[in-house]
């Protein structure tokens, strides 16, 4: 796959992300109709975290997350970020599923002005904040390779990305399906309606040389959305979409405690 120049072209890259580090104190929220992106590397994080996991901070990088501590560690950073936007400890924010299984904040416990989507990939989170609008993200490894990505266009994509993937070579076709993978998914869960027989509702770019936006939208404008490309490192590529146009993105990095940090159990 041609990973890069395209991506890093269009995209935010590691040098466009300000860094925070824990504990996260007295964070403002987004303004109206701005975006916070949040990139966290749970395996650097990871020393702060098993301080909280097993009662010890040792300052060497222990083993790998088991299934059970990743999923753990996802949910206790996600919490964090939460609960300082909130002014609240972690283990006081209250999460619920909407109608369609998209988490959400529990309006009775916290009021509905805060929307959050995350995406993983391993050990990598991003997660998105909007204080206006709901809004989607997804992040995906830059080489990953669909089997049959022409397949996979015409089964799931609109006419006119399919056409568009056909007409390219193998290896821009490569590069063009996962960043239109990404900014579709992105789209899909920023409107909560879940995947199945929403990707070909919506067309997006699929052209490299141009930055992601929304082509066409079924019963919608597509000028009244907004996309963003991330690439917080090296080999990931990152979605964000709002429905709101123009909206600026912030993206952030949380970082570990120095050596005499510590978290409390944010679940």
């Amino acid at each position: 796959m041609r990973e890069c120049s395209a991506y890093k072209a269009l995209a935010a890259g590691p040098a466009q992300f300000e860094s925070r580090r824990i504990p996260l104190r007295g964070l403002a929220p987004p303004a109206a109709g701005e975006v916070h992106a949040w990139y966290l590397h749970l395996g650097q994080l990871g020393q702060s975290l098993r301080g909280a996991l097993d009662g010890h901070h040792d300052t060497h990088s222990g083993p790998a997350f088991t299934v059970g501590q990743l999923r753990f560690a996802r949910r206790f950073f996600l919490r964090l970020l939460l609960g300082a936007y909130l002014g609240l400890p972690g283990k006081s924010v209250h999460i619920r599923r909407s109608g369609r299984g998209k988490p959400v904040l529990d309006a009775d416990s916290h009021g509905g002005n805060l929307h959050f989507s995350m995406a993983k990939s391993r050990d990598r989170l991003l997660v998105g904040f909007s204080a206006s609008d709901p809004l989607g993200v997804d992040l995906e490894p830059a080489g990953r390779r669909a089997h049959d990505p022409l397949g996979v266009a015409r089964r799931y994509f609109s006419p006119t990305e399919a056409d568009a993937l056909a007409s390219m070579s193998p290896a821009d076709r490569d590069a063009a399906f996962l960043r239109t993978w990404a900014c579709k998914e992105a789209v899909v869960k920023s409107s909560g309606e879940g995947i199945a027989n929403q990707l070909s509702r919506f067309t997006v770019q699929t052209d490299l040389a141009h930055p992601p936006e929304v082509l066409e939208f079924e019963g919608d404008s597509p000028r009244d959305w907004s996309l963003a490309l991330l690439a917080p490192e090296d080999g990931l590529l990152g979605a964000v979409a709002v429905r709101r146009p123009n909206v600026p993105v912030r993206c952030l990095r949380l970082l570990p405690a120095g050596d005499t940090g510590r978290l409390k159990s944010a679940t």
